[in-house]
Protein backbone atom coordinates (compact mmCIF):
# COMPACT_ATOMS: atom_id res chain seq x y z
CA UNK A 1 0.00 0.00 0.00
CA UNK A 2 1.56 3.20 -0.86
CA UNK A 3 0.19 6.32 1.62
CA UNK A 4 0.52 9.80 0.86
CA UNK A 5 0.39 12.30 3.96
CA UNK A 6 0.93 15.83 3.61
CA UNK A 7 2.49 16.85 6.94
CA UNK A 8 1.91 20.44 7.01
CA UNK A 9 -1.98 20.10 6.76
CA UNK A 10 -2.06 16.05 7.99
CA UNK A 11 -4.40 15.31 4.77
CA UNK A 12 -4.39 11.87 3.46
CA UNK A 13 -3.75 12.83 0.09
CA UNK A 14 -4.00 9.14 -1.18
CA UNK A 15 -4.30 5.22 -0.26
CA UNK A 16 -3.26 3.28 -2.77
CA UNK A 17 -3.66 -0.45 -3.02
CA UNK A 18 -2.20 -3.19 -4.77
CA UNK A 19 -0.40 -6.67 -4.71
CA UNK A 20 2.77 -5.27 -5.59
CA UNK A 21 3.46 -1.20 -5.88
CA UNK A 22 6.51 -1.25 -8.45
CA UNK A 23 8.57 2.66 -8.53
CA UNK A 24 6.19 2.43 -12.18
CA UNK A 25 3.10 2.25 -10.26
CA UNK A 26 4.17 5.00 -7.74
CA UNK A 27 5.17 6.92 -10.24
CA UNK A 28 1.76 6.72 -12.14
CA UNK A 29 0.19 7.41 -9.05
CA UNK A 30 1.68 10.55 -7.76
CA UNK A 31 1.39 11.84 -11.87
CA UNK A 32 -2.73 11.16 -11.31
CA UNK A 33 -2.63 12.88 -7.91
CA UNK A 34 -1.08 16.20 -9.72
CA UNK A 35 -3.80 16.24 -12.09
CA UNK A 36 -5.93 17.00 -8.63
CA UNK A 37 -2.98 19.24 -6.40
CA UNK A 38 0.28 21.04 -6.92
CA UNK A 39 3.14 18.65 -6.05
CA UNK A 40 5.53 19.20 -3.35
CA UNK A 41 9.20 20.17 -3.84
CA UNK A 42 10.22 17.45 -1.97
CA UNK A 43 8.48 14.31 -0.89
CA UNK A 44 9.80 11.80 2.18
CA UNK A 45 10.07 8.44 1.15
CA UNK A 46 12.36 4.81 2.64
CA UNK A 47 14.55 2.84 0.92
CA UNK A 48 11.91 0.18 -0.62
CA UNK A 49 12.39 -0.86 -3.75
CA UNK A 50 9.73 1.18 -5.26
CA UNK A 51 11.27 4.28 -3.91
CA UNK A 52 14.64 3.83 -4.71
CA UNK A 53 13.45 2.73 -8.16
CA UNK A 54 14.49 4.62 -11.91
CA UNK A 55 11.07 4.81 -12.78
CA UNK A 56 10.10 7.02 -9.71
CA UNK A 57 13.71 8.68 -9.85
CA UNK A 58 13.22 9.99 -13.60
CA UNK A 59 9.33 11.38 -12.35
CA UNK A 60 11.07 12.75 -9.66
CA UNK A 61 13.40 14.59 -11.90
CA UNK A 62 10.76 15.38 -14.41
CA UNK A 63 8.39 16.86 -11.96
CA UNK A 64 11.01 19.14 -10.02
CA UNK A 65 10.26 16.83 -6.91
CA UNK A 66 13.40 16.10 -5.19
CA UNK A 67 13.58 12.69 -2.98
CA UNK A 68 13.83 12.75 0.25
CA UNK A 69 15.25 9.11 1.89
CA UNK A 70 15.13 8.53 5.67
CA UNK A 71 18.05 7.08 7.05
CA UNK A 72 17.87 3.40 7.00
CA UNK A 73 16.51 2.05 10.09
CA UNK A 74 15.29 5.28 10.91
CA UNK A 75 11.35 5.40 10.98
CA UNK A 76 11.33 8.28 13.18
CA UNK A 77 12.33 10.53 9.98
CA UNK A 78 8.80 10.09 8.71
CA UNK A 79 7.05 9.96 12.11
CA UNK A 80 4.33 11.81 10.61
CA UNK A 81 3.45 9.26 8.01
CA UNK A 82 4.07 6.15 10.52
CA UNK A 83 2.13 7.36 12.61
CA UNK A 84 -1.20 8.09 10.75
CA UNK A 85 0.22 4.38 8.97
CA UNK A 86 -0.07 2.59 12.55
CA UNK A 87 -3.61 4.36 12.53
CA UNK A 88 -4.80 2.88 9.43
CA UNK A 89 -3.45 -0.66 10.28
CA UNK A 90 -5.09 -0.50 13.90
CA UNK A 91 -8.69 1.13 12.25
CA UNK A 92 -9.05 0.03 8.78
CA UNK A 93 -6.48 -3.19 7.71
CA UNK A 94 -6.96 -4.72 10.97
CA UNK A 95 -10.66 -5.25 11.37
CA UNK A 96 -11.34 -5.80 7.86
CA UNK A 97 -11.27 -8.49 5.55
CA UNK A 98 -10.89 -7.62 2.07
CA UNK A 99 -11.96 -10.10 -0.73
CA UNK A 100 -10.66 -8.02 -4.01
CA UNK A 101 -8.35 -5.51 -4.37
CA UNK A 102 -11.60 -3.18 -5.25
CA UNK A 103 -13.36 -3.79 -2.41
CA UNK A 104 -10.03 -2.82 -0.37
CA UNK A 105 -10.00 -0.10 -2.32
CA UNK A 106 -13.25 1.22 -1.67
CA UNK A 107 -12.88 0.82 1.99
CA UNK A 108 -9.87 2.86 2.29
CA UNK A 109 -11.14 5.40 0.21
CA UNK A 110 -13.91 5.65 2.43
CA UNK A 111 -11.80 5.39 5.92
CA UNK A 112 -9.30 8.42 4.44
CA UNK A 113 -12.34 10.50 3.48
CA UNK A 114 -13.70 10.37 7.45
CA UNK A 115 -10.22 10.88 8.56
CA UNK A 116 -9.46 13.65 6.42
CA UNK A 117 -13.57 15.88 6.76
CA UNK A 118 -14.34 14.41 10.35
CA UNK A 119 -11.43 13.69 12.82
CA UNK A 120 -10.42 17.11 14.27
CA UNK A 121 -6.87 16.72 15.26
CA UNK A 122 -5.12 18.74 18.35
CA UNK A 123 -2.46 20.15 15.79
CA UNK A 124 -4.12 21.77 14.08
CA UNK A 125 -5.95 23.80 16.03
CA UNK A 126 -8.77 20.85 16.53
CA UNK A 127 -9.72 21.45 13.16
CA UNK A 128 -9.85 18.32 10.77
CA UNK A 129 -7.35 17.91 7.98
CA UNK A 130 -9.41 19.42 5.49
CA UNK A 131 -10.82 22.84 7.33
CA UNK A 132 -6.83 23.20 8.03
CA UNK A 133 -6.05 22.77 4.22
CA UNK A 134 -8.85 24.91 3.01
CA UNK A 135 -7.97 28.03 6.03
CA UNK A 136 -4.48 27.95 4.46
CA UNK A 137 -5.63 28.04 0.72
CA UNK A 138 -7.94 30.65 1.72
CA UNK A 139 -4.65 32.63 3.63
CA UNK A 140 -3.19 32.16 0.77
CA UNK A 141 -5.40 33.94 -2.07
CA UNK A 142 -5.86 36.79 0.79
CA UNK A 143 -2.23 37.16 0.89
CA UNK A 144 -1.85 36.96 -2.71
CA UNK A 145 -4.14 39.64 -3.36
CA UNK A 146 -2.65 42.55 -0.89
Amino acid sequence: MLTVVDNWSRESVMLEAGMRLTGDLVAAALSRLAKQRPLPRSITVDHGTEFTSRALDQWAWDNHVQLDFTRPGKPTDNALCESFNGRLRDECLNVNEFETIDEAKRCLEAWRIDYNEHRPHGALGHLTPSEYAQQGQQRRLEAARL
